[in-house]
């Protein structure tokens, strides 16, 4: 195996030599505060659609142009080149440990698990900081030995980003208008509801007689919002045509197969079980009586569940050689070091001490801590060493991938789907298996999964952001210090944020509950009840989960989360929106939106597939298949397989913001310098779409807790939808009602819902993506001002001998 080839010649921005503040609290307080801002943001875009893209350069952007306002107004010294570098190492944490979060905690409740605070935030704090700990020792073999042939093209646009800055904000200006644009679109579009979120319809018709001509189980759908817009600008057509490729494979072509074979059974086909309507005697269990989200939940899912496993195994083992010479050449190069001795700034690190015991301590910690399913036990021990190898392995595949393909195109999820499938191999081999007296190894695996997850994606963050470090000359023990600080700020308010978008999807249901007495455990939590009886039922009932282990104990209780009284008497079932199950709360008000993001019900998968034998093996077998096939074809397998696991409405926009992508590089005459792609005027509006999109929903998701007039008062579209109303379906849920406040909630509801569901309402919705899209356009074939081939500016203080060297 070679060695490393030598770095090139590289002169930093601000020289070895040079001492300028860097390292300083409004720097490390403005970045912690961006962090969480941008952690929570990218949460609500990972509950969306899976992922987030990096935050690095937005943040950059935003420093610069905030230091520069406050100097500008109070007259207070502007900020340097490596401050504003400390602002974006501390706030990109939240981006990364957001994703972590958000694809592994939801399965908690999918598992049988309470998603409460004391688990979310452990795993969030300890996967944080241990992959930073452990990319500390890869710095040297990565960041400075292969400087000339790992580009880090995210870090390296944003080295570019804060050079530009020393020249002037204009960059940043884009980004604001972004933002401001997504933030009233998406404002329009989730609180005042003027025209739908995701326009649909069917491509086929349904006769009185049920009869059905067309593409059966097939229809077109769109999440026209700026954030998935801006997401498939940022990931460019490659990626995005895969992903649409998936998308009609799974949704145009094997949907309508099973509708059309299916249509004249009446017979469910499992994994389908039979459920009879009391209403209209129907079973909706028939595919002949599926609509495409049906045949999309009991039969796609796994079938893209099993393309996005073999997709990220299949990445995985591509990529072995790449860990193995990583590993070798790490350790070559710290046996080489002479640790303690530099004396250059811009070659101190944390001392290995600080790594070793860091990481071991944080090991330990999450062994004794028994709400993660560990413990001082073989179970628990086997846990921390699988912690340990599997988080060093992959945060060293993660620093070296991102340092190929940018933190953006770092394929996370498929390390966690590869540490769940090795643990649970493991664990199955010594001979754990899911029972219903013994669910805890359930919580175990995904623990492990869950840290090993958040440390992959902090660690390739880590290296990306010291990249940025390299390149303008910072001081690499104060950003590993700054990112630390980072990743424990945002991995606090991040849990706290999940719990809270957690209960604001949750609604409550007492419709055809089984009259069954559960087992109440002794430790099980108690709360009162939620939408759409806080104002009626006063009670604190006992939570109790059912899972599936249990079917022999329960026969008549579907798997889930119910609320029980002290002698186990069900109440209530929880409608989770990782799992949700209704559209329309008992009340006849709209449910709330559920998370669509597809690796929790994958992880969940994976785990009882493995240690209880319940996975769907035929459709999941068919994923694998079709995965290897497009490997085969010479088609990378896993963008494609995500096309065929996330709802179309989701994968539609990223398609469109690939496309503009395309044709704005192509108008542009845009360079491969991964610096002009990165930072483009298009690229910069696209980040700001983001931005505003997914924070304006995480607003409007919070909405939930004010007082119901306030949500009635700006929902404009019930005003345009009032002589649209169904009235015999109006006053059929009417009669449930039992007060005025139900009774407008309802009205309400009902008008809003015809609006939205109108011709006119969905050629608005068309026509406002079409402006987004329309100034993307406009905008993306500009050419960026900043890097147009000027003179370099001087470094922050002079020497006579500094000068710029561009990243190649």
């Amino acid at each position: 195996m070679s060695s490393p080839t030598a770095p090139p010649p590289h002169q930093q921005y601000v020289p070895d030599e040079q001492r300028i503040p860097e390292f300083t609290f409004p720097a490390v307080f403005v970045g912690a505060v961006l962090g969480i801002i941008f952690g929570a943001s990218s949460l609500y875009l990972v509950l969306k659609v899976g992922m987030t893209v990096s935050a690095s350069v937005p943040i950059a952007v935003l420093s610069i142009t905030l230091f520069r306002g406050l100097s500008n107004l109070f007259g207070v010294r502007r900020a340097t080149i490596l401050e504003n570098n400390i602002v974006q190492t501390t706030g990109s944490a939240g981006e990364s440990i957001a994703f972590g979060v958000g694809v592994t905690m939801p399965a908690l409740l999918l598992l049988g698990w309470e998603m409460d605070v004391i688990r979310v935030m452990t795993v969030a704090v300890l996967g944080g900081l241990l992959g930073i700990l452990m990319m500390i020792p890869l710095r040297r073999a990565f960041i400075v030995k292969q400087h000339g042939s790992l580009p880090y093209p995210e870090g390296t646009a944003c080295a570019e980003v804060l050079v530009a800055g020393e020249k002037g904000g204009a960059t940043a200006r884009m980004v604001f208008v972004g933002f401001g644009v997504a933030l009233a679109h998406k404002f329009l579009t989730a609180a005042t509801r003027l025209w739908p979120s995701e326009p649909s319809e069917h491509l086929y018709t349904q006769a009185p007689d049920g009869t059905k001509s067309g593409l059966k189980g097939a229809e077109i759908s769109g999440e026209l919002s700026p954030e998935l817009l801006g997401v498939g600008y940022l990931i460019g057509p490659r990626i995005a045509c895969l992903m649409m490729g998936g998308a009609l494979l799974s949704y145009f072509v094997i949907g309508p197969l099973i509708a059309n074979f299916g249509d004249q059974l009446n017979v469910p086909v499992p994994p389908a079980v039979s459920q009879v309507d009391p209403e209209t005697k129907k079973d909706a269990g028939l595919i002949g009586n599926m609509g495409p989200g049906e045949i999309k939940g009991n039969y796609l899912r796994y079938i893209g569940a099993g393309a996005v496993a073999a997709g990220g195994i299949i990445s995985m083992c591509r990529a072995l050689p790449l860990i193995l010479s990583s590993i070798v050449s790490g350790m070559r190069d710290l046996r080489a070091r002479r640790e303690g001795k530099s004396a250059a700034r811009t070659e101190q690190d944390l001392s290995m001490g600080t790594v070793v015991l860091g990481s071991l301590g944080l090991v330990a910690v999450m062994a004794a801590i028994p709400a993660l399913g560990l413990g001082l036990s073989l179970q628990g021990i086997l846990g921390a060493f699988l912690v340990l190898l599997f988080g060093f392995l992959f945060v060293t595949v993660s620093s070296r991938l991102t340092g190929e393909v940018g933190s953006s195109s770092n394929p996370i999820s498929g390390m966690t789907i590869a540490t769940l499938l090795l643990t649970c191999v493991i664990f199955y081999a010594i001979g754990y298996r899911i029972t219903a007296d013994n669910p805890t190894v359930t919580l175990t695996v995904l623990s492990i999964a869950a840290v090993v997850c958040i440390a992959s994606s902090n660690g390739g963050t880590t290296s990306q952001d010291l990249k940025t470090g390299f390149l303008v000359g910072a001081t690499p023990r104060k950003q590993q210090l700054a990112i630390l600080v980072g990743a424990l700020t945002s991995a606090l308010v991040i849990g706290g944020t999940m719990l809270l978008l957690d209960k604001a999807g949750t609604h409550y249901t007492n419709k055809n509950l089984p009259e069954r007495k559960l087992t109440v455990p002794p430790d099980a939590p108690t709360q009162k009840v939620g939408r759409p009886y806080e104002d009626k039922d006063d009670s604190t009932y006992r939570v109790v989960h059912v899972r599936r282990e249990e079917a022999d104990k329960y026969p008549d209780v579907k798997p889930g989360r119910y609320l029980v009284d002290d002698q186990g008497h069900i109440k209530y079932k929880t409608d989770t929106p990782i799992s949700q199950e209704l559209k329309t709360m008992d009340n006849g008000a709209d449910a709330p939106k559920g998370f669509t993001a597809p690796q929790p019900q994958l992880f969940e998968s994976i785990i009882r597939g493995i240690l209880g034998g319940t996975l769907e093996w035929s459709l999941f077998i068919v994923g694998i298949l079709i995965a290897v096939t497009m490997e085969l074809a010479g088609v990378r397998a896993l963008p494609f397989a995500v096309g065929m696991y996330i709802p179309l409405g989701a994968t539609t926009p990223i398609f469109i913001g690939g496309l503009l992508r395309w044709i704005t590089d192509w108008i542009r005459g845009a360079s491969r310098s991964d610096v002009e792609t990165e930072t483009s005027p298009g690229v910069l509006l696209s980040s700001g779409y983001i931005a505003g999109g997914t924070l304006c929903g995480l607003i409007i998701a919070f909405f939930t807790f004010l007082p119901d007039n306030f949500n009635r008062s700006i929902n404009l579209g019930a005003g345009l939808g009032a002589n649209r109303v169904d009235q015999a379906e109006l006053e059929k849920n009417l009669v449930n009602a039992v007060n005025d406040e139900e009774r407008a909630e309802i009205r309400t509801s009902a008008a809003s819902g015809a609006w939205l569901a109108s011709n006119d309402a969905k050629i608005a919705a068309l026509l406002a993506f079409g402006a987004l899209a329309a100034l993307l356009l406009i905008v993306g074939v500009r050419k960026n001002p900043e890097l147009e081939e000027t003179p370099p500016p001087s470094p922050p203080t002079p020497v006579p001998d500094a000068r710029v060297k561009r990243a190649q």
